[in-house]
């Protein structure tokens, strides 16, 4: 499968060092807004075509599939435009900046007959599969709960005055689009929809939120979840069971879970997995097209959509709202 890709940055870099593991992944072509990181970017990793016109890009007959990893701001109209020509298309997360821009996106999917897919990568590893093929094992759920907070290596910059990308809101981004939505979707993939939510969020003079937390409302359990770009936390996740809770050491990068019995004994349920975790959503992606599969199966267009109509309510109550809103 020819793979061009958008966006020459580290998640990039990751993403293409994951996908030469999976059999039948080639890289074609590179999109760049400057030739010269174009060329760059192109050389360092064997691609023989560059490109900086975006139409001339995604008409390309050199590609088959395109991932984008660009600024949220950009997902909508990049993906669009590719899946116009019929490239398959994945697309990093948060992959739109809004369910309205999703639900286009979602649409221009069907009737060009490409597939669409978020790229969230914390579904598609072995360690949260098993969690949920042991979920029944901790009884009636009654809390979910989990934190993912990050200090960002670009907040000192925005401290002494400096605001990169991912503190401005014109770019769809901040704590909760980029690193709330690795606490969220998981919880949408392991039970669905909430009854209610209730947003709270630090909030910078950027525009976007620096940090907050979201509570949640299913019935006969609660779900509770904290991000932050603006400090660190070392706390698991917990899923919390009337006859026994499931601690996941990292809930955005399982790779140890354990579960503690009310009874005093515990089960280590991890998996062995490999270092680079995005190999797993790669893998996923190629084998869809390949098999003709139109709709992700985990990721699938519900669950990106009951995650962004969440992202989006929260945004609401904390009241941040973008330009492309």
């Amino acid at each position: 499968m020819r793979f061009g890709i958008i966006g020459t940055n580290w998640i990039t870099e990751s993403f293409i060092a994951a996908a030469s593991e999976v059999e039948g992944f080639t890289l074609t072509a590179v999109y760049s807004r400057t030739k010269e990181r174009a060329q760059e970017f192109a050389a360092k990793h064997g691609a023989e075509n560059i490109y900086t016109d975006l139409n001339d890009f995604a008409s390309s007959d050199k590609i088959d599939a395109v991932y984008i990893a660009s600024p949220n701001s950009l997902h909508n109209e990049q993906a669009i435009l590719c899946m116009k020509n019929k490239k398959h298309v994945l697309c990093e997360k948060p992959i739109a900046s809004n369910t309205r821009e999703l639900q286009e996106m979602i649409r221009v999917a069907k009737e060009q007959k490409v597939l669409l897919m978020e790229a969230l990568k914390t579904t598609y590893l072995p360690n949260f599969i098993t969690i949920k093929e042991n979920l029944h094992k901790i009884g009636k759920i009654r809390r979910y709960s989990a934190s993912y907070c990050q200090y960002s290596s670009r907040y000192d910059k925005y401290k002494e005055g400096i605001i990169l990308n991912a503190f401005k809101p014109e770019f769809s981004n901040g704590s909760l689009m980029d690193i709330g939505i690795y606490t969220i979707y998981p919880m949408v993939v392991l039970f669905g929809a909430p009854l209610s939510i209730k947003a709270n969020a630090v909030m910078l003079d950027s525009g976007v939120d620096g940090q907050g937390s979201v509570l949640f409302e299913y019935p006969g359990m609660e779900a509770v979840i904290t991000h932050s770009k603006i400090v660190n936390s070392y706390v698991p996740a917990e899923i919390q069971g009337e006859a026994g809770t499931m601690v996941i050491d990292k809930i955005h990068t399982p790779e140890m879970v354990q579960i503690f019995y009310k009874d005093g004994t515990s089960e280590d349920i991890s998996v062995p997995q490999k270092s680079n975790s995005m190999y797993y959503e790669a893998q996923e992606f190629m084998n869809l097209v390949n098999n003709g599969t139109l709709e992700p199966t985990i990721n699938s267009f519900t669950n990106s959509m009951s995650t962004h109509g969440i992202l989006e309510e929260a945004r609401k109550q904390i009241d941040l709202v973008y330009p492309a809103d």
